[in-house]
């Protein structure tokens, strides 16, 4: 059974999902270390059961960010080793055993951001809007930011939010790439379970490929992002499970492109 370290994050499965709720409703889910060791947690215990994780938020917000009550002074040394403490757990959701997606309302700002960059799939409801205000507080993004969200919206959509304090709304977030939906509120979850539930339903190597190859794909230059490209394509057509799949494909049994 997956449990969560403490009261901040909810954990309930779902048949093959597994959906996490941030829990500090009173504080906006701003994120404290306690929190955030709680997803780590709960990311380390997971098994072959899951073949999805979502990630919302509880209350009326995903997440406002860094819970700046709780920010201790720190020497340098400590502000580094705290900042490594986020990377690690990011790294844990973007590369996790199985896809995860997020499921975005209200605030998702700051460090709630960079949880939400880490995700796969990230749907918003019409209530979302985006931020990052550590250039308006003195700080800097220190949860992963800096490599996720360029590659998401660009550096000079990010560059502007910090210099600026620009918020996104969930139309603007949705057009630019914070998320690759937007549903009426109140939506976010089923739409999230149901894009899940597709997930889960794909052959786990190709998840695997989508979610730790391709990135590295992307961050490596041309000819080793192409010989990583093919040694994957390779490896997923030997797969037993995905010529299970093309026969049936070719023999009829499987659904067309665009079929319901």
């Amino acid at each position: 059974m997956i449990t969560s370290a403490s009261t901040t994050l909810l954990v309930e499965k779902k048949e093959n999902l597994l959906i996490l709720t941030l829990n500090r409703p009173e504080k906006r889910n701003a994120c404290n270390d306690e929190l955030i060791l709680s997803i780590e947690k709960v990311f380390d215990q997971v098994n072959d059961e899951i073949k999805c994780i979502i990630i919302k938020g509880n209350g009326k917000h995903f997440s406002a960010g860094l819970d700046l009550s709780e920010l201790k002074e720190r020497d340098i040394v400590q502000g580094l080793q705290h900042s490594q403490m986020w990377h690690r757990v990011m790294n844990k959701i973007q590369f996790a055993a199985c896809p995860v997606v997020a499921v975005l309302h209200g605030a998702v700002v700051g460090g709630g951001l960079e949880i939400a960059s880490a995700c796969h799939i990230r749907v918003a409801e019409k209530s979302t809007f985006y931020a990052l205000p550590e250039g308006q507080r003195g700080i800097f993004v220190g949860g992963g930011a800096s490599v996720r969200l360029p590659k998401l919206i660009g550096v000079a959509r990010m560059t502007d939010m910090m210099l600026t304090g620009r918020v996104f709304n969930a139309d603007e977030g949705e057009r630019i790439g914070m998320a690759q939906y937007l549903v009426e509120e109140g939506a976010g979850l089923e739409k999230g379970i149901e894009l899940a539930s597709k997930i889960a339903s794909n052959a786990g190597l190709t998840n695997y490929a989508l979610t730790h190859v391709l990135p590295k794909i992307v961050d490596s230059n041309q000819q080793e992002g192409l010989m990583l490209e093919s040694m994957m394509a390779a490896m997923a057509q030997d797969a037993p499970e995905a010529k299970q799949r093309l026969k049936d494909f070719l023999e009829g049994r499987a659904k067309k492109v665009g079929e319901s």
